[in-house]
């Protein structure tokens, strides 16, 4: 093996020197997940990018893209989450993924992908990391740090052409000095068993594999797959007093009462009558009496 001149040598050891955090190994991945009977059809771990949710999009625009074609990045400087929010994070410190899915339900069912995203997610994490992951309507995944509801993961799908990239983000292993803002979490400031990110991504595929999968086959009926319940179940929203920022600039408060069948958030407003919240951010109020 020919030496490497010290410059290169002192540029590998800077860029590895954070031994707890370790490059994701793209080809164990592939091996892993991609069979003939899988959903996931093509995998790329790339460096860094502005943001995986763009990238597939953009692929998926231009045509060609297979369905379950899964996009990873270990660092995204562009990171993107609902209402056009940011995210950030170190490098390799957490997980940046998008996926190409081409759901053969009717479109008017497609709404619930993210939430299905949400249950998958949470359910590996639970499994691989011993983490109880909470979900809030529509788009982010909890976790307690102390005492305190914390973001640790959001959820983000846009619909291109005749499919939609769901993209999803996760703290892995940020400490409390690298956390983006007051109010978020990272899987290790909850005391997660397992950081390996190699085998939590697995985990997280193969959970979004199975419930896509359910899903499919009973037509997007999210009561049949019970997907439904699922994410009742593990909805840190329902039986909170919240407020409701819609598009447009209004908002609406009452207490989250349930999931109807197409997956908006229905609210007991204070005059007496219940409404269906189908987009907005949520700001979780005081504990429902």
């Amino acid at each position: 093996m020919t030496p490497q001149p010290p410059e290169n040598r002192d540029k590998d050891a800077g860029r590895w020197s954070d031994l707890s955090r370790p490059p994701l190994n793209a080809n164990a991945l592939r091996r892993a997940l991609i069979r003939p009977d899988s959903l996931w059809s093509a995998l790329d771990v790339v460096p860094a990018t502005g943001s995986t949710n763009t990238d597939l999009v953009e692929r998926a625009a231009a045509g060609g893209l297979r369905e379950g074609t899964v996009l990873v990045a270990e660092e995204q400087s562009a990171g993107r989450g609902r209402l056009d929010r940011r995210w950030s994070a170190p490098p390799r410190s957490g997980l940046f993924l998008s996926v190409y899915l081409t759901p053969t339900v009717p479109p008017a069912r497609w709404g619930w992908l993210p939430l299905l995203t949400g249950v998958a997610t949470a359910a590996a994490i639970a499994r691989f990391a011993g983490v109880d992951t909470a979900l809030k309507w529509p788009n982010d995944l909890l976790v307690t740090v102390d005492g305190v509801e914390r973001k640790t993961g959001g959820i983000l799908a846009e619909r291109v052409g005749d499919g939609v990239v769901v993209g999803i983000g996760l703290n892995v292993s940020l400490t409390a000095d690298e956390l983006p803002v007051a109010t978020a979490g990272s899987l290790a400031l909850a005391g997660a068993q397992h950081l390996d990110r190699d085998p939590l991504l697995r985990a997280v595929l193969r959970s979004l594999e199975d419930w896509y999968g359910a899903w499919q086959v009973t037509n997007g009926d999210p009561a049949t797959c019970r997907l439904q319940e699922a994410y009742a179940a593990g909805c840190a929203t329902l039986g909170r007093n919240v407020r409701a920022d819609l598009p447009g600039g209004s908002s609406v408060e009452g207490e989250a009462l349930a999931l109807d069948a197409e997956g908006r958030l229905v609210l007991a407003t204070p005059d007496g009558t219940q409404r269906a919240v189908d987009a907005g951010d949520i700001v979780h109020l005081r504990p429902a009496s």
